[in-house]
Order: C-alpha cells, then sequence, then structure tokens
C-alpha cells in the first residue's frame, strides 16, 4: 500500500523505546501508515501504529530462523513500499528485499563487531572471526540498502557517509518527570539503575558499593537480568539487603522512581561496545533532573562533564563509586544542581526532537509521501 511503511524487528519488544515510542510513534503522527512487526502474541494498534505480532521464539536459533522468516513474511503481507529494520539478524532479509524492489533502511542501534566481543555465549577463540564476520556483512548489506541509520556518530564511521544519517537515542523530553515526584532536598537516600542488568553494566560493583555504604543508600533496580542467574549471585552480595528490585517497569512507574531517586548510575564496563555508546539511561536519568555516577569513558566525560550533571568514576572501583554515591547524598544542593543542569541539556541540546526531524528528512528523501 502506497504511503505504508513497516519497522521489523525479531530482537525488541513491540513497546521498544527507540523502535515503537520514537521512531514509530514519530512517522505516525507525521502522517505515515506505520506498521512494525515485531515479537508479539497478538496484533493491536498503538498511537497510531499497527503492531504486527510474530509470537515469540524461544531460543536465539529459532528467533534467528523461524522468526525471522515469520518477520518478513507478515511484513510482506503489508504491501508496503519502504522497509526500515531494527536487527543485524535481519541484514540478509533486508537484501532480500532489496532484490524484491523494496525501499530498506538498516537501523543501527549497536557497534555490532565490537558488541560481538562482549558476548559471553561465543568461546573468546571464535569472538574475533565472528566479529570480522559481521562487518563484512554489514558492510555487503550498506552496498543494497537505501538509508543507514545509525545511533550514534561512531556507528555511523563505519557505513558509506553518502547514505548514512545519525538519528541519536535521546529522550522524549520531560517524559519521564515525575507529575507528583518528591522535592528533591526531601528523598530519601536512594540510587536507581534501569534496563537490562548485566554483570558488563556494572551490577556487581553497584550492589557491593551499597554493601559499604552500609545502609546510606538504598538501590532501585528496573529491568531484568541477563542471565536470569545473575540474580543469585547478586542475591549473595551483603548489600543485596539495601536493593529493591522491581523487575521490568512501564514508563509511569519508571517515571515515579526516578522522581524519588537521587542518583542515577551508569557503571558500564570499559568494554569495546561501551567505550563509544551513549546509553539511554544517562540521558533519561538527565532528563528526570537526577545526577549522575557514571564510568569514566572520554566521550562520557565529554557529556557528563560538558553538562555539570554529575561525577565520574573507574566503574570497577566500588569503594570510588560509593564515595560519589556518598558525596552527592551529602551535599545536596550541590546534587540538586547536577540535576538541573542535566535537565537543561537535554531541553537545550540532547533531546528526541531534534532527532525525529532527521529521521522524518530520511523518509522525505526515500519513502512516498504520507498518505499518498
Amino acid at each position: 500500500m502506497r504511503g505504508t511503511i513497516v519497522h521489523l524487528t525479531t530482537v525488541h519488544k513491540p513497546e521498544d523505546i527507540r523502535v515503537f515510542r520514537k521512531e514509530c510513534v514519530s512517522l505516525a503522527r507525521a502522517g505515515y501508515h506505520v506498521c512494525l512487526v515485531a515479537p508479539a502474541p497478538e496484533d493491536r494498534k498503538a498511537d497510531g501504529v499497527d503492531v504486527l505480532a510474530t509470537g515469540e521464539a524461544s531460543g536465539r536459533l529459532k528467533r534467528m530462523t523461524a522468526g525471522v522468516a515469520n518477520a518478513i513474511a507478515r511484513a510482506l503481507r503489508s504491501g508496503a513500499e519502504v522497509y526500515h529494520f531494527h536487527d543485524p539478524e535481519l541484514i540478509v532479509a533486508g537484501v532480500l528485499l532489496k532484490g524484491l524492489g523494496k525501499r530498506v533502511i538498516y537501523d543501527v542501534h549497536e557497534d555490532v563487531p565490537d558488541d560481538v566481543m562482549s558476548k559471553e555465549y561465543l568461546p573468546e577463540g571464535v569472538r574475533r572471526g565472528v566479529s570480522h564476520l559481521a562487518a563484512a556483512v554489514e558492510w555487503i548489506g550498506a552496498v543494497f540498502f537505501d538509508r543507514i541509520v545509525a545511533a550514534t556518530p561512531h556507528i555511523a564511521r563505519r557505513f558509506p557517509a553518502r547514505k548514512t544519517v545519525v538519528v541519536q537515542n535521546f529522550p522524549i523530553v520531560d517524559e519521564l518527570l515525575a507529575v507528583e515526584g518528591v522535592p528533591y532536598d526531601q528523598r530519601p537516600p536512594r540510587a536507581i539503575f534501569t534496563g537490562g542488568i548485566l554483570a558488563s553494566r556494572g551490577a556487581v560493583e553497584m550492589v557491593r558499593a551499597m554493601g559499604l555504604l552500609g545502609g546510606g543508600c538504598h538501590l532501585d533496580l528496573a529491568g531484568k537480568f541477563r542471565p536470569v542467574s545473575l540474580q543469585g549471585r547478586l542475591e549473595r552480595e551483603a548489600g543485596w539487603r539495601w536493593v529493591h528490585f522491581h523487575g521490568w517497569c512501564a514508563r509511569p512507574e519508571m517515571a515515579r522512581l526516578l522522581g524519588q531517586s537521587r542518583v542515577g548510575l551508569v557503571l558500564f564496563h570499559a568494554e569495546p561496545n561501551h567505550v563509544h555508546a551513549q546509553p539511554n539511561k544517562l540521558f533519561e536519568y538527565m532528563s528526570a533532573g537526577i545526577p549522575v555516577v557514571a564510568s569514566d569513558f572520554p566521550l562520557w566525560r565529554e557529556i557528563v562533564e560538558g553538562a555539570g550533571c554529575g561525577l565520574l568514576v573507574d566503574p570497577l572501583d566500588v569503594e570510588g563509586i560509593a564515595g560519589a554515591v556518598r558525596r552527592l547524598l551529602q551535599n545536596p544542593e550541590e546534587a540538586e544542581r547536577m540535576g538541573r543542569n542535566g535537565l537543561t541539556a537535554v531541553r537545550e541540546r540532547y533531546n528526541w526532537g531534534a532527532e525525529a526531524r532527521k529521521l522524518l528528512e530520511v523518509y522525505r528523501q526515500v519513502a512516498p509521501q504520507p498518505g499518498g
């Protein structure tokens, strides 16, 4: 159908913030008929977007075979002319769609070759070979695709400049500002971490820092453990007694938790895919008006020190983490000022509004006009 565009994912949930809330909803509001093919139990319509369910494949192998085939079949039945996919495992499918005369956009969320080097399920001896293979597959795909949408400037450097646009994963202004948030100086001593809870994202160090603080700070964890067994490992840590695990939270609940927090933690380890990343949670903490304690990577230092919105630490230094959290708790005026600085930086620079305009420009160049 002319004017219809399809976003495809076999990895992300249909509620994914970048895929659905930012990109699909922005395009629907611009007048496009948007379909999102995603792993979900049933079809539905949400915020002007038709969500086309593919079921939830169990296991990585099944997802990458039957899941991909099912997603492509559902996408083709839409009769769309433009297909925008979000997962590296869909690259071959994207090339096939291009062969059928469709216009194809590849949305690159991660530095895939670097990400492969951190995959614990791959034996160390084969990671480098798989990383090189992933880079080659992406490069070949880029030759065919109409546009590459890269989530960071670092990712964009790996693709042809003439067809690559950087659309950064910045937050929607004021989305996570709690309507009934507790005034900062009245909040209890609480830190927060949101998103996937992994050892490589500092989960162990965060809990141990709570142990060093000895009840002087509580930690809210909002997300899912990867792997699930990590939860049991953390529960054996002394600091777990001061941790409150909420599981996955919808956005209103996330806003509520952020509105009760004094500190946001972003303590990724210095792995290849982390050092140049721009983690969504960093900007979401800023958008909620709370100061951050973040890993001291050059790019993150530029953001945090540039905005004056938090403190930087070695993510492996538990005492350093605890000390940074303690400083913010013991100096609430300084901490609140940092939180305001972060919120100002989001409203003026690091926000989805500017990125949405870049995405819409991509579609003006590639897609039929809305309603055409």
